[in-house]
């Protein structure tokens, strides 16, 4: 695929994402997707961590999705190759649990094999992450 339809492929997830549309984000991720928010280690919020295949991805966003509320999500800027997206982000969410919100710029890395996302890796502000979810 060209850099141009990998990134069309992750504006479609980033709408999917918007929608709440789990099921049209696993469409394009291949079976064995390596999926990763933040340290792969880390237990700082419930949807870091590696996760692998389509039950993976399906948990983080779970995780997310359970303990953020979206308020804002702008993509800013998307950088392409023939295999690779990279992607900054803007986002703004409250905690569903206390309202306390969080502010921040997003990092995604892409990888596509066989016109599907092969592999993913998210950065944030892991240490406003934390303190906000601890309050």
């Amino acid at each position: 695929m060209s850099a141009n339809d990998n990134v069309k492929v992750i504006q479609s997830v980033y709408e999917a994402f918007g929608r709440g549309d789990v099921a049209a984000i696993l469409e394009v991720l291949t079976d064995d997707v390596d999926w990763a928010s933040e340290a792969a280690d880390s237990k700082g919020a419930p949807w870091y961590g590696v996760r692998r295949g389509h039950v993976g991805v399906t948990a983080f966003f779970e995780g997310f999705g359970s303990t953020m509320e979206v308020e804002e999500f702008t993509p800013a800027v998307f950088a392409a190759t023939d295999t690779e997206v990279l992607t900054i982000v803007h986002m703004r969410a409250k905690v569903r649990a206390s309202g306390r919100s969080v502010s921040m710029d997003l990092h995604h890395r892409f990888t596509f094999r066989d016109g599907k996302i092969a592999y993913y890796r998210g950065s944030e502000d892991t240490q406003q992450t934390v303190a906000t979810l601890r309050g």
